[in-house]
């Protein structure tokens, strides 16, 4: 690395951190106004990609070019002239000075192509066929088409606006994700990645299938703060993947465990992959009754992938790790106490005290460090070094959610201003009059593909305005009609063809990284059911009388481990593909709730044990006649 690169190095370390002192100092002591606040992230957003992120090539590797810095130049000179203009802005509003659309195309193109450099093509290249929607509309048919309008029209509503760049999407982005984003990464500084495994290792490492166990859990505590599949799988499964393997799993399977028990992480509460603070300010809905309502589904996700886990092992013949191999459970937690309890509280004053999630992060961030300098058992101290490497991994974390928020916020300015998410809605409301079933699948459909080529948060962001108010027209409950939209985006990263969270583990495992796709794709089979048992159950969303709602998880946690036999194919013996095909059926029915389908997943599931239970008993009997006559 030359000078100059080393140069723009440091550069892009001191803007990191100054990036995340600038989100605490304004969660500790108040917001600018939105456009500021927004604007200022941004701006050092978009020049950190460019530094950090250079297109240029030299001896193989990638080196800063004069494009980078010139890039860099235009995100801060944009940036610049948004604050210098920012007091006569409301008056240009609709009428858009040559200077606005200027720098208001700059913004678009630096945004777009930090966008490219982060995600891929995907998403820039479907905000550009948005941007070209309202020049051609009045050349198109039907509901589609519009009168069309002028450049300045546009520029106005994506850049003038807070409908636009900076519009909710990137007003949450730099607010309560990136400062849940500097808690986990605190959190990391201080031990409590390591704390998580350990605890896991500790819990579930001796059971049959002990490290894939881990995997499950383990990924469920670090996607709690963290909700990204593809960050899960290279953190966790860094540990856990190679031991699955040294245990017996073949490599496809230990990597598409790893892959479907990370992607879990983007629907468990308390962040969800900053869906639900998203989900909060798309709605209205109060952040905590959302996390409340994410808790069930995200517990029989878990359930289902725990158990498929141990089928499997039972089926294999697998048997847990050593407890010489395995870290001391008192020991762990006694020495990571303090990340526990900093989670806690921070989860109290989010739910209970319902403090605002920025500033619940914040002191979440203080009482972590706070504990892991006081706490006397602690093994790993926060020390400057790390303290400065926390804030600069905390704002280079915050880059990919930030422009592909922006980027979503273009695509929303278009759907604003030409009407055209009405149009999608009223096509989804006219075809759910005949049938809400083929509404939903289309909307499934839609939201997998989508969140196949854009992060889980952006995907939902563009569904939540298109697809979701259809939904709410169509009777369904505002919660309902957008938790089912958000958890088939979350699910895309195990969807092949483009599974990217079971890409990941495959290339840990050294595995075909399709056949860990499709190998995810089945054992996350739970995860393409649960949105319709929210729809058809919604007690499953803690919406109804406590009765149903104990009712309705009873009978879902049956008809979960029904589901992991059927996808499996183990229990308590090998199991025939009739009679995984009547687990399987069992396991509709008692997810599906309801008086008659649940008497009827009960019989089919007594008919399973019955057949299971004559078989071995059969065998018993063959085995007893032939000691019998040996024994002659």
């Amino acid at each position: 690395m030359d000078k100059f690169d080393l140069y723009a190095r440091k550069i892009a370390t001191v803007l990191a951190v100054f990036l995340s002192l600038f989100q605490l100092y304004t969660a500790a002591f108040g917001l600018f106004t939105a456009m500021i606040q927004r604007s200022i992230h941004l701006t050092l957003v978009l020049i950190l990609v460019f530094l950090l992120f250079p297109t240029g090539k030299r001896e193989g590797k990638s080196r800063l070019s004069l494009v980078d810095i010139f890039l860099s130049g235009l995100s801060l000179a944009a940036g610049i002239y948004l604050w210098y203009s920012f007091e006569d802005l409301p008056s240009r509003i609709g009428m858009p000075s040559g200077a606005d659309i200027f720098f208001g195309i700059i913004t678009l193109l630096v945004v777009l192509e930090s966008t490219r450099r982060l995600t891929g093509w995907a998403m820039p290249i479907i905000a550009l066929i948005f941007l070209a929607y309202p020049f051609i509309g009045q050349y198109l048919p039907g509901v589609i088409g519009h009168r069309g309008y002028s450049v300045g029209r546009v520029i106005s509503q994506v850049y003038l606006t807070t409908d636009g760049i900076f519009g909710s999407a990137l007003g949450v982005a730099a607010t309560f994700v990136v400062m849940f984003i500097l808690f986990g990464s605190f959190l990391e500084a201080t031990g409590g990645g390591k704390t998580f495994i350990d605890f896991a290792f500790a819990l579930a490492g001796r059971g049959r299938g002990g490290p894939a166990k881990v995997a499950v859990l383990s990924s469920g505590l670090m996607g709690m703060i963290n909700g990204s599949p593809v960050a899960n799988v290279a953190t966790t499964g860094t540990f856990t993947i190679p031991l699955m393997k040294k245990l017996g799993y073949k490599p496809h399977v230990a990597g598409a465990i790893e892959a479907v028990a990370s992607t879990g992480g983007s629907i468990m509460p308390p962040v969800m992959g900053a869906g639900a603070f998203v989900m909060s300010e798309m709605t209205g809905i109060p952040y905590s009754q959302i996390c409340i309502a994410a808790i069930i589904p995200a517990i029989l996700y878990y359930m289902a992938c725990y158990f498929f886990v141990d089928f499997e092992a039972a089926r294999v013949g697998m048997k847990g790790l050593s407890r010489e191999e395995l870290p001391d459970l008192k020991k762990t937690v006694i020495k990571g106490g303090y990340t526990f309890i900093a989670i806690l509280v921070l989860i109290f004053m989010l739910v209970v005290l319902k403090t605002s999630p920025m500033k619940a992060a914040f002191w979440g961030i203080v009482i972590l460090l706070g504990m892991n300098l006081v706490w006397v058992f602690a093994d790993q101290r926060i020390t400057w070094k790390s303290l400065f490497s926390a804030l600069e991994n905390g704002a280079k974390s915050t880059l990919l959610v930030s422009s592909a928020c922006a980027t979503a916020g273009i695509i929303i300015a278009v759907i604003s201003q030409t009407g055209v998410g009405m149009a999608l809605s009223s096509y989804l409301v006219e075809l759910g009059k005949n049938s809400l079933v083929l509404s939903l699948l289309l909307t499934m459909v839609i939201s997998i593909i989508m969140g196949m080529g854009l992060p889980p948060t952006a995907a939902y962001i563009i569904l939540g305005v298109l697809s979701a108010p259809a939904l709410v027209k169509l009777g369904l409950p505002v919660i309902v009609a957008h938790m089912f939209v958000f958890y088939f985006t979350c699910f895309a990263p195990i969807t092949p063809p483009v599974a990217l969270a079971a890409f990941t583990g495959a290339g840990i495992a050294g595995a075909d990284p399709m056949r860990t796709g499709w190998t995810a794709s089945r054992i996350g089979i739970v995860a393409f059911i649960i949105p319709y048992m929210m729809v058809y159950g919604q007690p499953l969303l803690a919406i109804g009388s406590w009765q149903e709602i104990v009712h309705t998880v009873i009978t879902s946690v049956i008809g979960v481990i029904a589901l992991a036999t059927a996808s499996s194919g183990w229990f308590i013996r090998q199991l025939k593909y009739w009679q995984r095909a009547l687990g399987l059926a069992a396991a509709l029915m008692l997810i599906d709730p309801g008086l008659v389908t649940d008497l009827i997943g009960f019989i089919l599931l007594a008919l399973l044990i019955i057949s299971i239970k004559l078989k071995k008993d059969g065998q018993q009997f063959a085995e007893q006649q032939k000691n019998s006559i040996t024994s002659r």
